[in-house]
């Protein structure tokens, strides 16, 4: 028996890799759920997953979750700015706790990207390097689930904003990405896998959503400065708007494009078309 855990398996990303597991075979009794919250995992114990208290932010948390486990998926936080830290407490626990192989959702081409949700990727795959233990670098392209909010939007207003120009985005969905984890964790497959689906530009993502929903919906690109304004004004902070307004420029250099068809050798199927993807984002 192999034991598998799996980092915020409560999440969005988390939550889907432990349906795959048990998909792919895996017994559910053989499966950790290290989660900052167990009551959210109720759902996950009911299926016999074993549900143990991680919080990336209380080191003291994190050995024992991972006492006796032999693979570890490690889902990178979600507190940029802040994760480096994280994870190298879970890293160092893995460590101590003598677990054979970590595999960690990273971004794409994270050792050369500019964009500058990369470094933090970055150092944490040097972290894992250096702890000695075997490992995987799922080097995660965008999720199509990251346009979720602009679709809401563009059924009132008639139109999708950004940067991106006509640039290429190798998205694919949570799930696709999450039954690559999940294949290399069952493998415990060392290597590092640059993951995208099939490319779309978002003029062509719009008219997909015009398409589907009966309603005109356009793309409009703007320049850096004045989609991050349309972010602040969205209510995000000015420092995450200035972050993904450039993360959404630097689509126009082939940032968040890929040839890669590691996903579709991972999944044994092609990634989910687009018109699927918008069309669960609309029913959404």
């Amino acid at each position: 028996m192999t034991t598998i855990a799996v980092t915020g398996a409560t999440g969005h990303l988390g939550r889907l890799v432990v349906d795959a597991l048990i998909a792919r075979g895996a017994a559910p009794g053989d499966i950790v759920a290290a989660v900052r919250d167990t009551a959210k995992a109720a759902d996950l114990a009911a299926l016999g997953v074993q549900v143990r208290h991680a919080d990336y932010d209380t080191p003291s948390t994190l050995a024992a979750a991972l006492a006796g486990v032999d693979r570890l998926l490690l889902i990178s936080g979600n507190a940029v700015g802040q994760r480096v830290p994280q994870h190298t407490a879970v890293i160092e626990a893995a460590v101590s706790s003598g677990v054979g192989f970590i595999a960690y959702t990273s971004i794409l081409r994270a050792d050369s990207s500019p964009i500058g949700l990369a470094p933090e990727h970055l150092a944490t795959e040097q972290v894992i390097a250096a702890s000695g233990i075997p490992f995987a670098l799922l080097r995660n392209g965008w999720y199509t689930e990251n346009y979720a909010g602009s679709v809401a939007g563009a059924l009132h207003t008639g139109t999708i904003a950004g940067s991106a120009g006509n640039g290429r985005i190798a998205a694919a969905t949570r799930a696709d990405y999450a039954e690559a984890a999940a294949a290399v964790l069952l493998a415990g497959s060392p290597g590092v896998y640059e993951l995208g689906g099939t490319p779309f530009t978002m003029t062509e993502f719009a008219a997909e959503v015009a398409k589907q929903s009966g309603r005109p919906v356009v793309y409009t690109d703007l320049p850096v400065a004045e989609y991050q304004a349309v972010l602040a004004g969205a209510g995000l902070p000015e420092a995450y708007a200035g972050l993904l307004a450039d993360t959404d420029f630097q689509i126009t250099e082939g940032h968040l494009d890929t040839d890669s068809d590691d996903l579709v050798r991972l999944i044994g199927r092609p990634s989910t078309p687009l018109s699927e993807a918008v069309a669960a984002l609309l029913k959404a």
